[in-house]
C-alpha cells in the first residue's frame, strides 16, 4: 500500500487545474464562489449567481460545516523533535477533537478571555472530506478529500492541567479554529511550504513533504477504521515546531505557498461570568501549562524566536 512518501503517483484530488471554492457573508445571506485563476479577472471571486467580486474586499465565513473535527496531536518532524526530542512521536497517530462552534473565518477575532494567559498558535493545513468515508484504505481515502485549507488551531493552554485528556476547552473555545477562506483543489499539497507568521513576522515554517510524518490519506484509513466521516467533516494535520503564545492586537496568519492564506486578530475579552463566582477548574499557571505554551527553545531555529520577540516588542 501507499503509505510512504514521495507518492508515487499525485491523487486527483491534487491533479491541476487549482480550484478554489469560498464562501462569504453578504446582505446578511451566505453565498458559495470560486475564484478566478486565470485572465483579466485573476484573483476575483465569482459567486455562483455569476457576480464578480472583489475577493479581498469580502466578509468571509468558514467554507466547512462539519459534523466534526478530528486534530492529529503530532504529525510533523520538527514538532516532534521539540516536544519529544525525537523524529517520531509515538508508533501511530493519537488524535483530539474540536467542536464545529469552535470555527472562524478568515479575518475573524480570536477572543483571549482575561483570566487566561496563554493562547497559542498552531499554523496548520486542514483536509475536508467530500464524500462518505468508512472502512477505508490509505489509497482508498484520497477518493474522499474534498480539498485543502489553511488552518490556525490556536489552543489556550491555561487549561491543560484539567482537560490534558480531552483538549475539550485547550482547543475547542469559540473562535479558535481561522479556516479558510476557501477550499482548494488541484495542488500537490507535498510540494509546499507552511508558514505561520505574527504581525507579518515568520514564527513558523515547514516544506510539507518534507517534514510530514503521516499523510491524510494514512489519518483518513485510520480514524474511518472506526469512525465514519461525513462530507465537510475537517481533519487538522498537526503544526511544526515553535507553538508559542500571543496576546491581544496580534494579527496571526497561517500560509501555505499555492494553497492560500488565514488570519485572525487576537482580542481581549472579560473573563467568563460563571469564573467569579468559581465554577468549574479555573486556568492556571502551572509547570505543565508553561511547558507546553512556553515549549523548548533550546530545539528550534532562533529566527523564529527572534521573530516572535519582535512582534512582542521585546
Amino acid at each position: 500500500m501507499n503509505f510512504e512518501f514521495p507518492l508515487q503517483s499525485l491523487p486527483t484530488v491534487m491533479q491541476g487545474p487549482r480550484v478554489e471554492r469560498r464562501r462569504v457573508l453578504i446582505g446578511g445571506s451566505a453565498f458559495w464562489g470560486t475564484m478566478v485563476e486565470e485572465g483579466a479577472d485573476a484573483g476575483r471571486l465569482r459567486l455562483d449567481d455569476g457576480r464578480l467580486l472583489d475577493a479581498d474586499a469580502q466578509t468571509y465565513l468558514p467554507p466547512v460545516n462539519p459534523s466534526k473535527i478530528i486534530a492529529v496531536h503530532i504529525s510533523y518532524r520538527s514538532r516532534s523533535m521539540e516536544t519529544r526530542n525525537k523524529p517520531k512521536p509515538t508508533e501511530t497517530p493519537t488524535y483530539f477533537t474540536k467542536p464545529p462552534t469552535s470555527l472562524n473565518g478568515h479575518k475573524g477575532q480570536i477572543l483571549k478571555p482575561a483570566d487566561c494567559k496563554y493562547l497559542n498558535y498552531e499554523g496548520e493545513y486542514a483536509v475536508v472530506i467530500g464524500r462518505t468515508c468508512r472502512n477505508v484504505t490509505p489509497d482508498e481515502a484520497w477518493d474522499h478529500i474534498e480539498g485543502f485549507c489553511p488552518a490556525l488551531d490556536m489552543g489556550l493552554q491555561d487549561f491543560r492541567d484539567t482537560d490534558q485528556g480531552s483538549m475539550l476547552r485547550v482547543k475547542g473555545a469559540d473562535t479558535l479554529l481561522p479556516i479558510g477562506p476557501g477550499i482548494v483543489r488541484g495542488v500537490d499539497l507535498f510540494a509546499q511550504t507552511l508558514r505561520t507568521f505574527v504581525d507579518g513576522r515568520v514564527v513558523q515554517e515547514a516544506h510539507i513533504g518534507e517534514e510530514t510524518i503521516w499523510g491524510p490519506h494514512y489519518v483518513i484509513a485510520d480514524i474511518a477504521r472506526h469512525i465514519t466521516l461525513m462530507p465537510g467533516d475537517v481533519i487538522l494535520m498537526g503544526t511544526p515546531c515553535h507553538s508559542r503564545s500571543v496576546d491581544p492586537g496580534h494579527v496571526v496568519a497561517c500560509e501555505i505557498t499555492g494553497i492560500g492564506r488565514v488570519e485572525g486578530t487576537v482580542v481581549a475579552i472579560d473573563a467568563p461570568r460563571a469564573a467569579a463566582l468559581g465554577v468549574g477548574h479555573a486556568p492556571t499557571d502551572s509547570p505543565e501549562v508553561r511547558r507546553v505554551a512556553l515549549g523548548f527553545d533550546e530545539r528550534v531555529p532562533e529566527h523564529f524566536k527572534a521573530n516572535l520577540r519582535a512582534a512582542k516588542g521585546e
